[in-house]
């Protein structure tokens, strides 16, 4: 049996209507991602503080949550605060789903003012000084209960941004710049 598929000039130029609304499916699904909740939470390891909220739900972004995630990932030495780029966040959603964890994060490092930047650069070679830090797009992580290999192992296997590995200091890096990894 060979089925045979209109080209798009037939489709504009002379199907009749029920030979073309035959092509549409007689059931029409939501698409799946477009539904659902998408949960966070962090824990501030410098300030003490905790969040955690759905941020994401059924194809929205909450904004009051996400708020509130940007002010316990504020710069803590200089009590500044920016917007994290929501595909961070999307990159830690999977993170959690991939390690099969409900645990909040311990957050070393969220967004960074460009001065306290420059001075952590001044004092390590560690520290990039275009830091994605700068632009909330980066986050400094561990989690209590996961080794940290395995935390960074799946982060690398999303391929969603850059990871960079921290043994010494107990936490991996997370940001959704290009796809690269370092330690």
């Amino acid at each position: 049996m060979s089925v045979v598929c209109p080209t798009r000039r037939q489709l504009l130029l002379g199907l009749s209507g029920a030979a073309m609304f035959s092509m549409v499916p007689s059931k029409v699904y939501a698409s799946r991602s477009t539904k659902g909740v998408r949960r966070l939470g962090f824990y501030n390891l410098h300030t003490g503080e905790r969040g955690q909220g759905s941020y994401w739900v059924d194809g929205n972004y909450q904004s009051e949550i996400l708020s509130d995630f940007s002010h316990i990932l504020r710069d803590h030495r200089r009590n500044e605060s920016a917007p994290m780029d929501k595909r961070l966040y999307n990159l830690l959603f999977k993170l959690k789903e991939s390690l099969n964890i409900e645990q909040e994060f311990n957050v070393i490092s969220g967004y960074r003012s460009p001065k306290t930047n420059a001075m952590l650069a001044a004092k390590s070679s560690g520290v990039a000084k275009k830091s994605y830090h700068m632009k909330g797009m980066a986050m400094d992580i561990a989690l209590e209960d996961v080794k940290l290999t395995d935390l960074r192992d799946a982060a690398i296997e999303l391929k969603l941004g850059g990871v960079g590995y921290y043994p010494r200091s107990g936490f991996i890096h997370v940001d959704t710049g290009p796809v690269r990894t370092w330690s």
